[in-house]
């Protein structure tokens, strides 16, 4: 893969964050009854990072989840390599309660559906709003992002990697060229 160009700094990034923090506020005025997941791997402390931006907004304590999708994937069959299986961990009771789900970059909305799905079996939401930082488009499945960090429509040769200081030494976006 070959850097094309960075999209998103790390001053920009937390300021994303905090604006999609305050979209959540804005339509969720009951936090009794919302909770957060993060799907693994990015998803999980951008989740913990929104909750602490609404928590100090709004003086709240929000309870916080992580998802691990990978058994529910559709290409899971595809995949060369041994998956890593991380934990979900889910300390609370989703039956009747409003979700909100983060991951780092929407593209073709399998990795959404398969939480969807994974989801489902630990309970019945009320409701389940999706965040995600990055909208690439180039979807297959007919999901939509409640809350968006930026739209970046993006060719199918092109990779948008997000960069966490949990994970990475740095923070940042990039688009990234594939071989064609």
């Amino acid at each position: 893969m070959k850097f094309k160009r960075r999209i998103i700094d790390k001053i920009e990034l937390d300021r994303i964050l905090k604006r999609m923090a305050n979209e959540v506020i804005e339509r969720n005025k009951d936090y009794e009854d919302l909770y957060i997941v993060g799907i693994h791997t990015r998803g999980v402390p951008l989740a913990k990072r929104v909750a602490s931006y609404i928590e100090e907004f709004e003086d709240v304590e929000l309870q916080v989840g992580a998802l691990d999708v990978t058994l529910y994937r559709d290409d899971l069959n595809n995949i060369e390599h041994q998956p890593k299986i991380k934990d979900s961990i889910l300390r609370f009771d989703i039956e009747g309660k409003k979700i909100l789900l983060v991951d780092d970059v929407l593209n073709t909305g399998r990795t959404v559906r398969a939480a969807l799905n994974a989801l489902i079996d630990y309970g019945r939401p009320r409701s389940i709003q999706l965040m995600v930082v990055v909208d690439r488009g180039n979807r297959e499945l007919p999901i939509q992002a409640d809350y968006v960090g930026k739209k970046v429509p993006t060719s199918h040769n092109e990779v948008i990697r997000l960069y966490l200081s949990d994970y990475d030494e740095k923070e940042e976006v990039d688009i990234f060229e594939t071989e064609k």
